[in-house]
């Protein structure tokens, strides 16, 4: 089978810069293109000189339907607004859409599933191979402790990262409320200024600073006893192998939305 061609959106990130590392050092897979907002620095700059490749002719672009003719995919580590925007492209086109944005709303969720009518899409709060792991563990603890079990969920990220929590740590939020038949929105703890915890609330604590790539901690403290399911990324490779993993699991399926838990064979963990 022919290398699956991808386009990688948000090229001038540095999630993009990992993935154009990661398709350039991978079997299977090859650069359809690179794509990042009109106004962004890193139009017009060959893609492989921007990732500390050395040139390979791909520039990057603000116009990504041009692109799609020749594509097979693409990996989309952006913003909501334009994750939107690719979602309905790439459903015009019923190709595979691999979604590692975080801080969607109701409204783009929505409108994501609904394009995953059309297209391919495969969507996580984190693309890693171990976090997704970590949340099917997640899930078996919450659904194995009892309600005696407090659960609390701490995130570091470095001192840049926009949203609070973590898209990953409302992944595994999401998990544990999944396991105990709860709506997360109606049992969330995001901060606390003081006050007893509220029976049943799961806990969310964000810190910020310097360089970490990301922390996550799942905390369930019972009486006299404490189980920490701890995942650390050192690199966000991690995260850009994950995604080629996952474009490569969609290609040749039906239109639908996945998830890595779909991709790891751990949906019935």
């Amino acid at each position: 089978m022919a290398d699956m061609r991808l386009i990688v959106a948000g090229a001038g990130g540095r999630m993009g810069r990992s993935l154009m590392q990661a398709i350039a050092g991978s079997r299977g897979v090859a650069l359809a293109g690179a794509v990042e907002g009109a106004d962004a620095e890193a139009i017009g700059r060959d893609s492989g000189e921007l990732a500390g490749l050395g040139k390979n002719g791909v520039a990057v672009t603000a116009a990504v339907e041009p692109l799609l003719a020749s594509a097979d995919g693409l990996i989309d580590f952006t913003i909501p607004k334009a994750t939107v925007g690719f979602a309905e492209l790439m459903a015009s086109k019923e190709l595979v859409h691999v979604i590692g944005t975080t801080g969607l709303s109701a409204a783009d969720e929505a409108a994501i599933a609904a394009a995953a009518k059309r297209a391919i899409v495969v969507k996580s709060g984190n693309m890693s191979l171990g976090v997704n792991l970590l949340a099917a563990l997640v899930k078996r603890a919450a659904k194995t402790l009892d309600q005696d079990f407090d659960i609390d969920i701490l995130e570091m990220h470095h001192n840049r990262k926009v949203d609070a929590p973590s898209g990953t740590a409302l992944m595994l939020g999401r998990a544990a409320a999944e396991a105990r038949g709860i709506d997360l929105a109606q049992h969330s703890a995001m901060s606390r200024d003081g006050g007893a915890r509220r029976a049943g609330d799961i806990g969310f604590a964000s810190l910020r600073g310097g360089t970490l790539v990301g922390d996550h901690t799942v905390i369930f403290a019972g009486t006299a006893e404490r189980i920490e399911l701890v995942h650390k990324a050192e690199d966000r490779m991690i995260f850009a192998r994950g995604a080629l993993k996952a474009a490569l699991w969609g290609r040749g399926r039906a239109p639908g939305l996945y998830s890595m838990a779909d991709v790891l064979g751990l949906s019935d963990f």
